[in-house]
């Protein structure tokens, strides 16, 4: 499979045998009722797959972000909300804690969220805030050796969870001068613990698709929090953010790419099944070319992620090739899909066939970690123009 080494390679078959054995099955039941199965997630922390991209030394596994992404791709093909779950824990969850976080706070947090014990969110979004950062108005105010925060996030994925251990919130701490004299919100993340007086996990929103993953609007009232829950510097929190949304949106890609593929095998095996005048519906030629489309979108959103991956994890600049991967691969999610479903017919408006759960699903992949206009956007400022 392209450039994957053997290691590489018996990761993404045992995740595909995982998924296929263990969270296959559960997947339309899962989705049915809105339900997060625990027990999956715990299988996934008996993997490894939550330690995946972390060093031995915190409890990971010593690979790197190619290796997280496979398992999310392999995960994606049969069930997205599961595959989800993974990226946001990772990439959303530890992921901030052992890059910016203090000795202390890796000390209390990484050990249980690289094993799969715990898990964290991270709140960025508001109902006028998310690509644009700055529209901000969750703010944070020091009182003492304590902060202070006043505000609501959305969209929150991974924060009321039996085993949710915490939301990384972004607010506003302050402001700062411009060298033009004109001034900017400060914007700063600090920790947030479940269960914190003032801080408010509302039920989850009744979703069109990605309906089995943890996702909760969030309040926060006058929330008392510690000094010390400051994750990295003051003022850094727009920074830090963009190189989580940079590294997510590899890995939503990866997710696409599973998606994409997942329809693929599903509408090539029912056309070679499904008879239609005493021919299988793969002879004729409109679905054998509507395939082989299929085919060539995984294939080249395939090599847009790994690609992009393979930049970030030799720590060589990778903004535009992230944005490329995510566009690419979104896009052949639900165009994948929306085929898929036209091949299976009436069958692929059920939801209990995998297609018409993955044709709900994908629309959020052009929309999440930055909607595909704002990868354009990237994308375009990356070549010098827009």
């Amino acid at each position: 499979m392209h450039d994957l080494t053997d290691e590489e390679q018996q990761l993404y078959d045992m995740v595909c045998e995982f998924a296929d054995t263990v969270v296959a099955p559960q997947s339309y039941e899962a989705d049915r009722t809105h339900t997060l199965s625990m027990d999956v997630v715990a299988q996934m922390g008996e993997l490894g797959l939550f330690g995946l991209p972390f060093p031995e030394e915190v409890g990971g596994q010593g690979g790197d972000y190619m290796a997280l992404c496979l398992a999310i791709e392999a995960l994606a093909r049969v069930d997205q909300s599961i595959a989800i779950t993974l990226e946001a824990a990772v990439g959303l969850g530890a992921m901030p804690i052992y890059r910016h976080g203090t000795d202390e706070q890796k000390a209390e947090y990484l050990p249980d969220l690289v094993a799969g014990r715990a898990l964290g969110g991270f709140g960025l979004t508001e109902s006028e805030a998310g690509s644009d950062a700055g529209a901000t108005r969750t703010t944070a105010v020091l009182d003492g050796d304590e902060w202070v925060i006043n505000g609501s996030k959305q969209f929150i994925t991974n924060s009321g969870t039996p085993i949710t251990r915490f939301v990384t919130v972004t607010a506003v701490t302050g402001e700062r001068t411009r060298p033009d004299g004109s001034t900017s919100k400060e914007l700063s993340t600090i920790i947030v613990p479940n269960g914190t007086p003032g801080f408010t996990v509302a039920p989850g929103y009744d979703k069109s698709g990605w309906r089995a993953s943890d996702t909760h609007p969030l309040s926060f009232d006058d929330v008392r929090v510690p000094a010390a829950n400051l994750l990295g510097e003051r003022g850094r929190g727009f920074a830090n953010f963009l190189r989580t949304l940079d590294e997510g949106r590899i890995a939503i890609a990866a997710l696409a790419t599973g998606v994409a593929q997942g329809c693929l095998d599903e509408a090539l095996s029912y056309a070679k099944t499904r008879n239609v005048f005493g021919v299988p519906i793969a002879s004729h030629q409109y679905v054998a070319f509507t395939i082989a489309q299929m085919q060539a979108r995984v294939y080249t959103a395939r090599l847009a992620w790994r690609d992009a991956a393979r930049r970030l994890d030799a720590g060589l600049p990778f903004k535009k090739e992230a944005a490329m991967a995510k566009l690419v691969s979104s896009d052949a999610a639900m165009l994948n899909s929306r085929d898929a479903t036209q091949v299976f017919g009436g069958m692929g408006f059920m939801n209990e066939s995998l297609v018409a759960r993955h044709y709900r699903d994908s629309k959020i992949l052009e929309i999440g970690e930055g909607t595909n206009e704002v990868q354009l956007m990237v994308i375009a400022r990356e070549l010098g123009i827009g």
